[in-house]
């Protein structure tokens, strides 16, 4: 009996006739307070637009509407972050943005808000952008407006404290500990499925394969007529930043040395990086591809979006996936391959485990316990890597998915545009 019927049929699901991820790219993913440290989530969302249309060929002069994603406000200018990456990365001053938050999910649902404007008429050709820095998440205070009162000065860790779900009372890592007894995920499981994501992570790297994907970043200055300037500029003096971070060579023995974070399963090793980037990508019509000869990466075939209990958050793409999969008729076994956000190693095995997936066609290039996980951008990504994986395999479908805190799942079927 499937326990998540509920979920599936309250599901926001929808498919989309005509509609193309023409392109994608994204910037190296930083290790936390590494390279990017001091750069606003902002302007990596400019950085990876501009090497989107630069990339693609496809003129920034031709975007209707500008998507962003971002979770945490990381700059005092946060407010304006959709605006702003339009403006500097050269989209007409006269063309809107909208700022969109799915937690986890953000980065998926900036594109399929990119997909819903083009289905409703909105817009040919837009730019949607997922962009997050954990590095500069702030030390906050929330009360403090009227003054300080005696014993009562609380400053918190944002980044920390953010990863508690007050309604339950638990953090985003037991609710992984809540999915490995349910599920009977030992520590060994979960160590050894993370050390396969380190070595697939460092092969995907040394074959090349995602040299067609992240693009380098270097120090970077942008004029805006009539604007003040924004720049990009790499900590350590660094000159240019090429690799994600986080992918090296970590075996299961080290990996099983570490203590337990959540008094469980999940470890500092065997759960998503924490680290910095953005990610960008242009979706558009069919007529907009056809008219212009373009080559995209993948049709947008549907997406969905569903609620889970919230202790068990980590389990939202199982129903994420088979009420996208159900939206289009389609059944698991005609998905070539599979991308599903390793929040935590036990989550993604619970769905591994829900759905009965094949591992050899899921997260093939590694996962975010190797590569990380920056909130926003990480739909983007998964939705990026899961196309380019369908035109190097020769295969028809793909699903990018993850899991998102409050107890929510989000999923995107694409079609191989070859």
């Amino acid at each position: 009996m499937n326990p998540f019927t509920a979920s599936e049929a309250h599901a926001l699901a929808t498919t989309y006739d005509d509609i193309w991820l023409v392109a994608g790219v994204r910037t190296p993913f930083a290790d936390y307070n590494t390279a990017l440290r001091d750069v606003s989530p902002t302007d990596m969302g400019i950085y990876a637009a501009r090497a989107l249309f630069e990339k693609s060929g496809i003129p920034a002069a031709d975007v209707q509407a500008i998507i962003g994603g971002n979770m945490a406000q990381s700059s005092f200018d946060a407010y304006f972050l959709p605006r702003h990456i339009g403006l500097y990365s050269g989209v007409p001053l006269p063309v809107p943005a909208v700022l969109v938050q799915r937690l986890c999910g953000t980065g998926f649902e900036t594109i399929l808000t990119a997909a819903d404007h083009i289905k409703l008429g909105k817009a040919q050709v837009v730019l949607a952008v997922g962009t997050e820095s954990m590095s500069r998440n702030p030390v906050a205070a929330y009360t403090h407006r009227s003054g300080f009162r005696m014993g009562q000065v609380e400053f918190k860790d944002f980044l920390w404290e953010a990863t508690k779900d007050t309604a339950p009372g638990t953090s985003m890592g037991d609710t992984a500990e809540n999915l490995a007894k349910r599920y009977g995920i030992s520590r060994e499981d979960t160590d050894r499925f993370a050390a396969e994501s380190f070595a697939r992570g460092c092969a995907a790297w040394d074959a090349g394969w995602y040299a067609d994907e992240v693009v380098p970043v270097t120090n970077a200055t942008w004029e805006l007529e009539g604007y003040n300037p924004r720049g990009l500029k790499l900590a350590d003096r660094l000159q240019s930043f090429e690799r994600d971070g986080h992918v090296r060579p970590t075996a299961y023995e080290t990996l099983a040395k570490l203590k337990p974070a959540f008094k469980g399963v999940q470890t500092g090793g065997n759960s998503s990086a924490i680290v910095d980037g953005a990610a960008a990508v242009i979706v558009a019509s069919g007529d907009y591809v056809r008219a212009h000869g373009l080559k995209p990466l993948a049709r947008i075939v549907a997406g969905s979006s569903v609620g889970v209990p919230p202790e068990i958050m980590g389990i939202g793409p199982a129903p994420a996936i088979r009420s996208v999969l159900a939206k289009a008729g389609l059944q698991l076994s005609d998905v070539g391959r599979v991308e599903i956000n390793e929040a935590f190693g036990a989550q993604f095995l619970a769905c591994e485990k829900e759905l009965g997936l094949d591992r050899a066609k899921s997260n093939v290039h590694g996962g975010a316990i190797a590569i990380g996980h920056p909130l926003g951008a990480s739909g983007v990504r998964l939705t990026t890597t899961v196309s380019r994986q369908l035109k190097a395999a020769g295969l028809q479908y793909g699903v990018s998915s993850a899991c998102a805190g409050g107890g929510q799942g989000v999923a995107i079927l694409v079609e191989n545009a070859a």
